[in-house]
């Protein structure tokens, strides 16, 4: 029986979460933290160490599901808002268009994108932060890395699931690919 005060109507059991997961790509949002200089050149790249999905404690980027009813910018804001803290001051456009789409699926082996719990279709964004990053909710820490760190083969090798991918990409998309 469920509770006829509950509010929350887009938030769904882990038991229809997991029904959903199986049978519909979930929508995801990926954020690429930036710090940039005076004339927007991305400087450094902020990369959350988390526990993930593979069992794995990995560095990562900002991520998270769309939830139903939610517009893409309020799901940005939710999510950078959760793990960099409430004064992070994300520096979003009025209608955020994403650097790339990557598609996570179950088997790493399709496209270089692996989340073992579903197929996940993800808007990628890189955003400027101008607040006081603190990692937040499931996060264990922050660090600000210079692009070079960013592709180094010891911060991609902390990284899962194609994040580092992920960052290479939006490193290119913003030119400071080294």
């Amino acid at each position: 029986m469920s509770d006829i005060t509950e509010t929350d109507t887009t938030w769904l059991s882990d038991e229809d979460l997991a029904v959903v997961r199986g049978r519909v790509p979930m929508v995801y949002v990926d954020v690429v933290p930036v710090r940039v200089d005076t004339l927007g050149e991305v400087t450094h790249v902020g990369l959350l160490l988390r526990a993930m999905a593979d069992g794995t404690v990995s560095r990562a980027l900002v991520t998270g599901r769309v939830l139903w009813g939610e517009r893409i910018r309020q799901a940005l804001l939710r999510h950078i808002e959760k793990d960099l803290g409430p004064l992070a001051l994300p520096r979003l456009p009025p209608d955020p268009a994403p650097f790339t789409v990557a598609e996570y699926f179950p088997d790493p082996g399709v496209s270089g994108f692996h989340d073992p719990r579903q197929h996940a279709v993800s808007l990628a964004y890189v955003v400027p932060m101008d607040g006081e990053c603190e990692p937040s909710h499931d996060a264990l820490d922050l660090a600000w890395v210079t692009p070079a760190e960013a592709v180094s083969t010891e911060v991609r090798s902390e990284m899962t699931g194609g994040h580092d991918r992920l960052l290479r990409l939006a490193l290119a998309h913003v030119g400071r690919i080294p």
